[in-house]
């Protein structure tokens, strides 16, 4: 494992049943991300035979230090992720929806984020269809970058100044290990998906005094948003009153609008990624 990945968080990827998205998933996450870096695929018993394929020659030829594990029966999309995080107790750690493609850089940058502010609890890049961190326009969905290389290379061109998001986003969030532990682990008695169980963990962060930070230098795309489960937006209701408001001011008001203005005007403006393709290797 080099050294450039062991300073990096573990990726903890669970697997899905979609095996398109988990094969675009696993290939951007390979082209994207420093050789060495520990992966942990981690299947509740999702993937059919298809998908175990695909994990199989995935794990022949990564460059990444991968580990594939598969229970015998499906704990439950909450529980299970809690397990993960538990069995990763110390380390900071990136959790990847297995619909997500990485763009180049990704990891470092989401480190990096993580290394300027002790008080960053999680951090959320980019994303197409990332609620209140999409991009171009906040809370709608389009379709991913046409050229990963290039609005990779204009999210590491921008300020880092990681403003305040109301919580976290599921499609890639970087989870502080100190911040998770004094927070406790994911409420899989009362939210049954990760959506809601990570909106429920950043807003007990934020109650900590932890901060829920946008990594305006990293990008992840994805086909679509996450979605709560039956049941998760009553259960939120209930415990987080203000949340919902909260929410809408947020998506109203568009506190980012100008940081996003400045990443298209980025992506506008810069030369053929090519020449500095060897930043992103």
């Amino acid at each position: 494992m080099s050294a450039a990945g062991a300073e990096l968080p573990v990726v903890l990827l669970p697997v899905g049943v979609d095996d398109d998205a988990l094969d675009a998933c696993l290939g951007a996450l390979d082209a994207g991300t420093p050789a060495g870096t520990r992966v942990w695929l981690a299947d509740d018993a999702q993937a059919g035979p298809r998908g175990l394929a695909i994990v199989e020659r995935w794990l022949g030829r990564t460059r990444l230090r991968a580990d594939y594990t598969r229970r015998p029966q499906p704990l439950g999309e909450v529980a299970h992720l809690d397990q993960m995080l538990r069995a990763c107790e110390g380390v900071d750690v990136v959790v990847l929806a297995p619909d997500a493609q990485p763009l180049p850089g990704w990891l470092a940058q989401l480190a990096a984020c993580l290394a300027r502010d002790a008080a960053i609890a999680t951090a959320t890049p980019w994303c197409n269809a990332g609620e209140a961190a999409a991009w171009p326009r906040i809370g709608e969905i389009v379709a991913p970058p046409s050229d990963f290389a290039r609005t990779a290379q204009a999210c590491a061109a921008m300020p880092p100044v990681h403003p305040e998001l109301p919580a976290a986003v599921g499609h890639a969030v970087a989870l502080r290990a100190r911040a998770r532990q004094r927070a406790g682990g994911l409420d899989a008695s009362s939210y049954g998906s990760w959506y809601a169980a990570l909106i429920d963990l950043s807003l007990r962060l934020s109650g900590l005094g932890w901060r829920n930070a946008l990594c305006e230098t990293a990008f992840v795309a994805r086909g679509g948003e996450g979605v709560p489960a039956d049941g998760d937006m009553d259960a939120l209701n209930a415990r987080w009153p203000a949340w919902h408001p909260r929410l809408a001011d947020f998506l109203m008001g568009d506190p980012l609008r100008a940081m996003r203005a400045q990443l298209s005007q980025l992506c506008a403006s810069l030369d053929a990624p090519e020449r500095q393709r060897e930043l992103f290797d």
